[in-house]
């Protein structure tokens, strides 16, 4: 079972704390994680950019001149995408980017990156976050003297609100609460750093709308 060395904020050894070996502890799956967080990204797209095809054009009603006798190709329109501000052939339309990705997936993908990440002793646990206000200079300080550099996720709970506000105007620190863990947020970070009360035992049901649990394709039990 993976340890970690619980510090202070001083940076002092506070004693020691068990990792759960199924979320720190796996062999990282790649594939999964690429699958998923390709995915993430492709949710975060709008789809919102558009094009106007011939029809949606204005204008171009009237044959431009007469079909024979000019000396001039044939042309029944001024908003033929062959023409200066005419519509666009085959130009991207609305869509939606988003991809479904069962539950199994995004679980074994999170735990694949956690277990990355604890392999290369990059996951850091902080007894408590014991700012007594808000305040940037001491959540930086906090981090440079638990050896946390490069860009960090540092992972809160609901309560703490203090924390939130003191690293929240550090641009090399992403907050995220300990329920909203995702693959993609550990894999672009260099550090990942947990209160003590945040590390996780069992993995949150991921919160999206767009997937669905899919049973094992070996599974040979029949619904009832």
């Amino acid at each position: 079972m993976p340890t970690v060395s619980v510090k202070t904020l001083g940076g002092k050894a506070a004693g020691k704390v068990d990792l759960d070996e199924d979320i720190f502890g796996i062999e990282p799956n790649v594939p999964v994680m690429h699958q998923v967080v390709s995915a993430q990204l492709a949710a975060r797209r709008a789809g919102t950019h558009s094009t106007k095809t011939r029809r949606e054009v204005r204008g171009g009603g009237a044959k431009p001149w007469r079909q024979k006798g000019t000396g001039r190709a044939r042309a029944g329109s001024t908003r033929s995408p062959i023409w200066i501000g005419g519509g666009i052939a085959h130009g991207p339309r609305p869509r939606d980017y988003s991809e479904r990705t069962n539950k199994k997936m995004i679980k074994l993908a999170l735990r694949s990156a956690l277990s990355d990440r604890a392999a290369e002793d990059k996951v850091v646990v902080v007894d408590a976050w014991s700012f007594e206000k808000p305040s940037t200079k001491k959540a930086k300080a906090a981090l440079s003297a638990l050896g946390v550099e490069g860009r960090a996720l540092v992972v809160v709970g609901r309560e703490d609100d203090v924390a939130v506000r003191s690293f929240r105007n550090l641009p090399e620190v992403h907050l995220i609460p300990s329920d909203q863990l995702n693959a993609y947020d550990v894999l672009v970070s260099d550090y990942v750093v947990f209160s003590k009360d945040a590390v996780p035992s069992a993995l949150p049901a991921p919160a999206t709308a767009d997937t669905e649990d899919v049973p094992d394709a070996d599974s040979n039990e029949e619904e009832e």
